[in-house]
């Protein structure tokens, strides 16, 4: 090895002094240092990019053989991320460094700034290729669609990268002016409490992103609604600071990525998914509209097929009672039936009979606080279509068909007048 490394260095200073002394035998003396410098720089960046063609052929043809197969996820987000690249680059250049004296021993002021140069490049670099290992992990996970770790990634990379920007320019400060890092790190201290608050979003952020990608409550694509900011729509991005929300009139929203922590968030995904969406709608009746029904109306009421076999059952059982009951002419004595009670029982069983409406699922009627303005009956119930076309057109027609049925039962719904 030391003696193909010896071949090597000898074979690069004969070129050099090749260079050297053409350029001294065929220029005025005037040119000749400078010629000198500029061709043995071109000698020099020509072998560094030929080093890192072949490098990069060579590792680039190896891993493109597993970049259609499905069974090296690994294989192809590195390859697709260029680290091969990177990693050619960095070889290239530590051949140069190599290759530098020999080439340019015979001008050390050259030498020396060259030397500089090169390392810096090399941090540079190697930056380049950390900030593309990152992304090899998100092409990972996107492959194996790990989304809730995507996540994650993109908060902890975006601290990554700011972090590497800090540590690559005071290395690369270090490698130019020759300071001690140390020196920097020092100097920097008495701005520290300035740079926390300027980079608190970014922590928060931080923060935020692990959050979310460990209990796993979101991810880009939920669907989600947000009171605070009246938003509601689909997870287009989650990055670092910001997060960007798809609305469905088609616009845009972006809010601080650190309010996924401290705001009500409604994620409506799984509701997507499971192809159901809640109904949760009241209707206000007047109070004053109810009252007992008499047996003529439970007769007429009785026709209606919804209500046939419940109505049946009861009025059997209030003439029974009514035959042995004192004073059973009076119609609040003993069972009875209202107006309102029958109704809400006609709403139940049109709900359970309506094949939109989801009967796997809870199916309820009820009663809510009497207000001012009259009794609200809450109907809630899923319908079976999540699209948000067909759920609204479920939701009126059983609307209008309540608000117009109650009308056979004699009952009032309250119309809220401004004055």
């Amino acid at each position: 090895m030391e003696t193909e490394f010896k071949d090597t260095k000898d074979l690069l200073q004969d070129a050099s002094d090749y260079i050297h002394f053409f350029v001294r035998d065929s220029t005025p003396d005037s040119w000749v240092l400078l010629l000198q410098i500029i061709l043995k720089l071109v000698f020099l960046v020509g072998l560094i990019y030929f080093v890192d063609f072949l490098i990069k052929l060579a590792i680039n043809a190896i891993f493109k053989i597993f970049y259609d197969n499905d069974k090296y996820p690994i294989f192809k987000s590195i390859y697709q991320s260029k680290i091969t690249n990177s990693f050619a680059h960095l070889i290239a250049l530590f051949f140069g460094s190599f290759a530098l004296f020999s080439i340019f021993y015979r001008h050390p002021k050259s030498f020396d700034f060259l030397e500089r140069m090169i390392g810096l490049t090399i941090v540079f670099v190697f930056a380049g290729m950390l900030y593309r290992a990152l992304g090899a992990f998100r092409n990972y996970f996107l492959i194996v669609k790990d989304y809730y770790k995507i996540i994650a990634l993109n908060a902890v990379s975006q601290t990554v990268k700011i972090f590497g920007v800090f540590v690559s320019s005071v290395i690369a400060i270090s490698v130019v002016f020759g300071i001690s890092g140390s020196t920097i790190l020092g100097s920097l201290g008495a701005i520290t409490a300035v740079m926390v608050l300027v980079f608190r979003d970014t922590i928060l952020g931080f923060v935020t992103g692990i959050h979310v990608a460990t209990s796993k409550n979101l991810k880009v694509g939920d669907w989600i609604g947000i009171p605070k900011y009246n938003l509601e729509g689909n997870i287009e991005d989650i990055n670092l600071l910001t997060t960007k929300i798809q609305n469905f009139d088609k616009t845009s929203s972006t809010i601080p990525t650190y309010d996924l922590l401290s705001t009500e968030i409604k994620n409506l995904q799984g509701m997507s998914e499971g192809n159901k969406r809640r109904i949760k709608r009241s209707i206000t009746f007047n109070i004053n509209s109810f009252k007992f029904l008499n047996r003529e109306t439970i007769e007429r009421l009785a026709k209606i097929n919804l209500l046939t076999d419940y109505l049946e059952k009861r009025l059997s059982h209030m003439v029974e009672e009514r035959e042995t009951l004192k004073n059973s002419d009076l119609i609040i004595n003993g069972k009875q039936l209202t107006n309102i009670g029958v109704f809400r029982e006609y709403v139940v069983n049109y709900l359970k009979n309506n094949e939109h409406i989801d009967q796997t699922e809870m199916i309820l009627v009820r009663q809510l606080e009497n207000t001012t303005h009259g009794m609200p009956l809450e109907i809630y119930c899923f319908a079976n279509n999540s699209e948000w076309t067909s759920y609204e057109e479920i939701m009126a027609d059983i609307f209008d068909h309540l608000l117009v049925a109650s009308k056979e039962f004699e009952l009032e719904v309250v119309q809220f007048v401004k004055i």
